[in-house]
C-alpha cells in the first residue's frame, strides 16, 4: 500500500476515534456511564433491553441497577463504535506489516494495538468499578492518546515533510512544551469531570459568592487513588475538595492561554508562506474557541451540548498543536524504494533526504 493511501486511512480512523471521544463525553456528561451494569454486554445481552420481558428479567438479575433504556442505548452505542475503532486500527496494523518492506512504519501501528486493548481493559473497569474517577481519568486520557497518536501517524506517513521556514525552526522546542502543558491540561480537564467539579464554581471570573478564592482542600481532591468499592456516580468529594480541582483547572486553562496563544502569534509573525501562517491562526482561533466554552459552562451551568462541545474542542486543539508541531519538525528520511518505483528493495541500506523550498 502506498504511503499517502495509509495516511488517509489513519487521519480516517483518527476521525472515527474522535467521534468516540465525542459520544463519550455525551455517554458521561448525560449520566450515562453505568447505563449498562455489567461489560460488555448490557445487563447480559448484547443489545440493551427494551422489551417488557427483557427489561423485567433484567431488573431482576440486576435489583441494584433497574433498567434506563435511553441510558443503557447510550452507552451501548458508545461500546459499538469503541470496537469499530478497535477494529479500524487492527487493519492499519495489519496493513503496515503487509507494508514493512515498502517503508510503512509499524512500531506506531503495533503500539496503537496496544493502546486499544489497554483502553478495552479501562472501559471495562469504569463499569465493574463503578465508575471509579483514577480509571475513568485514565480512560479518557487513553481516548485522547489515540487520537492523537493515530493523527501523527497519520501526518508522518502524508507525504514528504518540507523544512520549516528559519522563522519557525527555533519555535520547535516551544511547540514541543505547549503541547505537554496541553496534554496535562487535558487530564486535569478529565479529573474535574470525573470529581464532578465543572460547577464547583459557578461564577466567572470569581469562583461564587463574588470570592475569587474560596475554601479548598487540595489534599482530598487530588488523591489519586479513591478505594475501590463504592459508586462514583456523581462524586463522593466535599465543596472544598471539589473547588480546589475546579481553580486548578482554571490557573491551568490561564496557562494553556498564555502559552499557546504566544506560540500562535509567533508563527504568524514569522511564518514565511500562507500555510505556515493558517496553521498560526487556526491554533489561535481554537485556543479561543476552547476558552470561551469553558467559560460558558461555568456561567450556564454546565448546558450538555457545550460540555460536549468542550470536549471536542480540547480534542481539536490537540489535532492543531499537533498538526503545527510536526510542521516544525525537521525532513525525515525517505528509504530510496519509496521515491523509485515503490518497489522495495531489499538491500537497500541508504536513504535519501527529500527537502522542499518552504516557500
Amino acid at each position: 500500500m502506498k504511503r499517502s493511501a495509509f495516511s488517509k486511512l489513519a487521519a480516517a480512523t483518527a476521525l472515527v476515534a474522535l467521534a468516540v471521544i465525542l459520544l463519550g463525553a455525551y455517554v458521561r456528561l448525560s449520566d450515562a456511564g453505568l447505563g449498562c451494569p455489567d461489560w460488555p454486554g448490557c445487563y447480559g445481552r448484547l443489545v440493551a433491553p427494551s422489551h417488557p420481558e427483557a427489561v423485567a428479567q433484567a431488573n431482576a438479575a440486576y435489583p441494584e441497577r433497574p433498567v434506563e433504556a435511553h441510558k443503557a442505548w447510550k452507552e451501548m452505542v458508545h461500546r459499538y463504535l469503541a470496537s469499530g475503532l478497535g477494529l479500524a486500527i487492527l487493519g492499519l496494523a495489519w496493513l503496515a506489516w503487509k507494508g514493512r518492506r515498502q517503508g510503512l512504519p509499524l512500531t506506531l501501528p503495533l503500539a496503537l494495538v496496544g493502546l486499544v486493548i489497554f483502553q478495552g481493559l479501562l472501559g471495562m473497569w469504569t463499569v465493574t468499578l463503578l465508575v471509579n474517577p483514577t480509571i475513568v481519568t485514565a480512560h479518557l486520557a487513553g481516548g485522547m492518546a489515540t487520537l492523537a497518536l493515530l493523527w501523527w501517524l497519520a501526518l508522518r506517513t502524508g507525504g514528504t515533510m518540507a523544512s520549516p521556514s528559519a522563522g519557525l525552526a527555533s519555535l520547535r522546542t516551544f511547540g514541543w512544551a505547549g503541547l505537554i502543558l496541553l496534554c496535562g491540561q487535558i487530564l486535569l480537564g478529565g479529573w474535574t469531570s470525573t470529581h464532578y467539579a465543572a460547577v464547583a464554581c459557578i461564577e466567572f471570573p470569581t469562583c461564587y459568592g463574588g470570592q475569587w478564592w474560596p475554601e479548598t482542600d487540595f489534599a482530598k481532591g487530588f488523591a489519586l487513588w479513591r478505594p475501590i468499592g463504592p459508586d462514583y456516580e456523581f462524586g463522593h468529594l466535599d465543596s472544598a475538595a471539589r473547588t480546589a480541582i475546579h481553580l486548578t483547572h482554571r490557573l491551568g486553562a490561564l496557562a494553556v492561554l498564555l502559552v499557546l496563544g504566544t506560540l500562535a502569534v509567533l508563527v504568524v509573525r514569522r511564518a514565511a508562506d500562507g500555510g505556515e501562517r493558517r496553521l498560526g491562526l487556526a491554533l489561535a482561533a481554537v485556543l479561543l474557541l476552547q476558552v470561551g466554552l469553558g467559560i460558558w459552562n461555568v456561567v450556564g451551568h454546565l448546558p450538555l451540548p457545550v460540555a460536549v462541545a468542550h470536549n471536542g474542542g480540547a480534542a481539536l486543539l490537540l489535532l492543531t498543536l499537533l498538526t503545527l508541531v510536526h510542521r516544525l519538525q525537521p525532513p525525515r528520511s525517505v528509504p530510496v524504494s519509496q521515491v523509485v518505483g515503490g518497489v522495495a528493495n531489499p538491500r537497500a541500506g541508504r536513504h535519501l533526504q527529500l527537502r522542499e523550498s518552504a516557500s
